[in-house]
């Protein structure tokens, strides 16, 4: 952020001064993640639109666009929300190449210092982030595979 809002109370001003300095990190962090589930998606979608329950929503005389949106596309959507459970505390390590290459002060270069110099104890809380956000992120994406799939059951 900048020299005057670094100890300021939040305000709008605030919220577009640190947009305005964390675009890059998130476009930085988010277009790898976005390029790997497409293909994925891609993959997927064409394995299921091969498959039986396609062809008999087809048979009885289904649209294309409700066949593809209603069958295919929930199916195929399992594999990319179970690994978006998981991409939690990747976003922190996107955020630490791009606050190095940037030169953002945020905590990432601090992680990675602590693990240069061996600090267990920064290292070991930040690893200790990492697992509670792995959890939480495979918590989420579970609870979001119930809603989405019908056939998931939480009892």
């Amino acid at each position: 952020t900048s020299p005057q809002y670094a100890f300021a109370p939040m305000s709008w001003d605030k919220f577009v001064d640190v947009l305005r300095y964390t675009w890059p990190v998130i476009l930085i962090a988010g277009v790898g993640g976005i390029a790997r589930n497409m293909r994925v998606m891609r993959g997927n979608l064409l394995d299921n639109l091969n498959a039986q329950y396609v062809t008999t929503a087809r048979a009885k005389g289904l649209r294309e666009s409700a066949v593809i949106y209603k069958h295919a596309v929930p199916n195929a959507l399992h594999p990319i929300i179970m690994y978006q459970g998981t991409v939690l505390p990747y976003m922190i390590q996107g955020e630490l190449e791009a606050a190095i290459v940037l030169n953002i002060p945020t905590l990432a270069p601090m992680f990675y210092s602590s693990l240069a110099i061996q600090d267990i104890y920064v290292s070991g809380g930040f690893l200790m982030i990492y697992a509670i956000l792995l959890v939480a992120g495979n918590l989420i994406a579970d609870i979001i595979l119930a809603l989405v799939d019908p056939r998931i059951r939480l009892s």
